[in-house]
C-alpha cells in the first residue's frame, strides 16, 4: 500500500511527505512544480511531475503503487489573488479536485484526506470557532475549498470510501530538523514575510489594515506549526485505516495573535528591527479567525508539540537563513 500526496513538493505537502516517510509509509508525490521544489521532496518518496486534473496519470499511479489513501494538498491559496481571479481558483481548486476524486473512486482508493481551510468560516470573530459554525466564506479561495468539501460529502454517500477534511488555520514555521520549509518566492504568509524582512530580504513589511475590531486594530489569526499540522494528518490517516468514519475537523491552537504581536515576536526572536508600514485592508481578509480544535484532539488524539509563537518564529527564521545559503550556492 502507498499514500499518494498531491502537492507534496510544496510547503505543507513536503512536511507531510517527510512525516509519512518517518512513519515508514511508501509515498508517491504528484506535483506540477508550479510553486513546489524537487529538492523539498524526501528522497525516499517517488516524485511524479504532473497535474492532479490528469485522470489517466492519477489512475496509473493508483494502480502502479497500490494506493490506498490520498492526501490532497495541491491548489492555489492566496486570498487576494482569488478575489481578482475567481474562475482560476474554481478551476484549480474545485474542478481539479473533482477530477482527482473521480479517479480515486474509480481506482478503488479507500481513504481521502483533504486540505481545507478556516476561510470557509469567513469573519468568524474573536471566539474560537467550531466545525458547526456558519459557513460563510468571504473569498473565492474559501468558497472553492468549501465546494470541494461538499463534493467529498456527497461522493462518500454514493461510493465506498471514507474521508477527512482538515480545516487549517494559519500554517507557519518549518521542519525543526531543517529538512524543508516555506520556500516559495513572493509568499504572503505573515511569519514568512516578517522573517524575510528581518533578514534583509525585503525592504519593509506592510500591515494591511489597522482599523479592524480587534484589541490593537490588526487582524488576529491562529498560527499553527506546520509540523503539528502534518502530525494531525498522519493521525487522521491512522484513524481512517482503523475504521473511523467521515470527519471534518479544525486544526489550530485555540488562541490567536494579532499581526502586530507576530511582528514583535519576529523582532524579539531575530534580534533585528525592521521597517513596518501601514496599508489599507486587503479584499477578503477577515478580522479574526481562531480555531476550536477540540474535535481533532478527541477523535484522533492530536496533541500539538509546538504551540509557542517564539518557537514557530524561531523555526521560520532558521529555515529562512538556510534558504539564503541554498540560494547563494545555487
Amino acid at each position: 500500500m502507498a499514500v499518494l500526496v498531491t502537492g507534496g513538493a510544496g510547503y505543507i505537502g513536503s512536511h507531510m511527505v517527510w512525516a509519512l516517510v518517518d512513519a515508514g509509509e511508501e509515498v508517491v508525490v504528484l506535483d506540477r512544480l508550479s510553486t513546489g521544489f524537487r529538492w523539498a521532496v524526501a528522497p525516499e518518496a517517488e516524485l511524479v511531475v504532473g497535474d492532479i486534473g490528469d485522470q489517466e496519470l492519477v489512475a496509473s499511479l493508483i494502480e502502479t503503487h497500490a494506493v490506498d489513501a490520498i492526501i490532497h494538498f495541491a491548489g492555489s491559496i492566496v486570498v487576494p489573488e482569488s478575489v481578482s481571479d475567481p474562475l482560476g481558483y474554481y478551476a484549480n481548486n474545485t474542478c481539479k479536485t473533482r477530477n482527482l476524486l473521480e479517479a480515486a473512486i474509480r481506482g478503488g482508493v479507500k481513504h481521502f484526506i483533504f486540505s481545507s481551510t478556516a476561510a470557509v468560516y469567513g469573519a468568524a470573530g474573536l471566539e474560537p470557532v467550531r466545525e458547526n459554525a456558519t459557513l460563510a466564506p468571504e473569498s473565492p479561495y474559501g468558497t472553492s475549498k468549501l465546494m470541494s468539501e461538499l463534493m467529498l460529502r456527497d461522493a462518500a454517500v454514493a461510493h465506498d470510501f471514507t474521508y477527512t477534511a482538515l480545516r487549517y488555520f494559519n500554517v507557519s514555521g518549518a521542519d525543526p530538523r531543517g529538512r524543508t520549509g516555506q520556500s516559495t518566492p513572493g509568499a504572503t504568509h505573515l511569519i514568512k514575510v516578517a522573517s524575510e524582512t528581518a533578514l534583509g530580504k525585503r525592504p519593509a513589511l506592510t500591515v494591511f489594515g489597522d482599523d479592524y475590531p480587534t484589541p490593537d486594530g490588526t487582524c488576529v489569526r491562529d498560527y499553527i506549526h506546520v509540523s503539528d499540522l502534518a502530525a494531525a494528518h498522519l493521525l487522521a490517516l491512522q484513524r481512517l485505516r482503523s475504521g473511523g468514519g467521515n470527519l471534518i475537523a479544525n486544526c489550530g491552537y485555540n488562541h490567536g495573535y494579532s499581526v502586530l504581536e507576530v511582528i514583535n515576536a519576529v523582532r524579539r526572536v531575530s534580534g533585528e528591527d525592521f521597517t513596518v508600514e501601514m496599508g489599507p485592508r486587503r479584499p477578503g481578509d477577515a478580522a479574526a479567525v481562531v480555531a476550536d480544535s477540540s474535535l481533532a484532539r478527541a477523535e484522533f488524539g492530536w496533541k500539538p508539540a509546538y504551540d509557542d509563537l517564539d518557537t514557530i518564529v524561531g523555526h521560520a527564521l532558521s529555515w529562512e537563513s538556510a534558504l539564503s545559503r541554498r540560494n547563494q550556492r545555487d
